[in-house]
């Protein structure tokens, strides 16, 4: 147990061989610390996560498939994180209080001391919890259009993309999401409010408290009862249309 405090178990992910080989160097000074993983993708980084088990993430945020965001997403928020990066100190700024730290590319040795210490302290208090909201700042954080374009879906050591636009519906399931799309249907452990929050309302509404709707996957409306409808989509599924969601539907039709 001893040598397991002592020893810090890091994953470097970044796409860059030249920044990696940077932190190697800079990690060396520092004994207390085993590299576990290097990774140059958020796909490498995903399953390396699953297979080493590391304490601490090196974490690029501009990378290829997915960025550095997407795999804090997918790792569920569960590892501290100090960014290495290039990105806007301006968008930083709206996590900061939530990442370990971040590291302002080239890094310095004084400066990764700084991060590390942090990361020491983190690890001593069990703080690992403190960084479970980091996916709601991300998501305000990340550049690019407001709403999500894509679902990632960790099923294991694989990931699922599933762009928005391919999505049918999303059914709630307790403290899970049931996302279907081309006919599968994938678990991701996300609320159903959370999930809605992040996506087009022009583009996806809630027609019942347990269903999310592609508006672009309706195929027709139908009664069942008094008060009471089905969505019918255009691969036959039928989903259950509350009076409220009814209302909401009528709105983008």
């Amino acid at each position: 147990m001893e040598r397991e405090a002592r020893t810090i178990r890091v994953m470097i992910v970044d796409d860059e061989e030249l920044a990696r080989s940077l932190l190697r160097e800079l990690l060396a000074a520092h004994p207390e610390l085993r590299i576990v993983a290097e990774c140059a993708n958020g796909f490498e980084a995903v399953r390396a996560a699953a297979e080493t088990q590391p304490d601490l993430l090196l974490l690029d945020i501009q990378m290829p498939k997915l960025d550095g965001f997407e795999v804090l997403e997918l790792l569920g928020g569960q590892i501290p994180a100090i960014f290495v990066t290039a990105y806007d100190e301006h968008a930083l700024r709206a996590f900061e209080v939530h990442a370990v730290d971040y590291l302002l590319k080239p890094v310095s040795p004084e400066r990764l001391a700084e991060a590390l210490s942090r990361a020491r302290a983190r690890l001593a208090q069990g703080a690992r919890a403190a960084l479970l909201p980091l996916r709601e700042i991300a998501a305000a954080a990340r550049p690019g259009p407001r709403f999500l374009e894509r679902i990632l879906i960790r099923d294991e050591s694989r990931v699922h993309v599933l762009p928005v636009g391919t999505v049918d519906s999303i059914e709630a399931q307790d403290d899970y999401i049931a996302v279907r799309a081309g006919g599968k249907s994938f678990l991701k452990q996300q609320t159903l409010a959370e999930i809605e929050a992040l996506l087009d309302p022009a583009r996806f509404v809630r027609i019942h408290r347990s269903y999310l709707l592609n508006v672009e996957r309706l195929a027709r409306i139908e009664l069942y009862a008094k008060d009471s409808r089905i969505a019918i989509l255009k691969d036959g599924t039928k989903l259950p249309v509350s009076r409220a969601g009814y209302a909401r539907l009528k709105e983008l039709l």
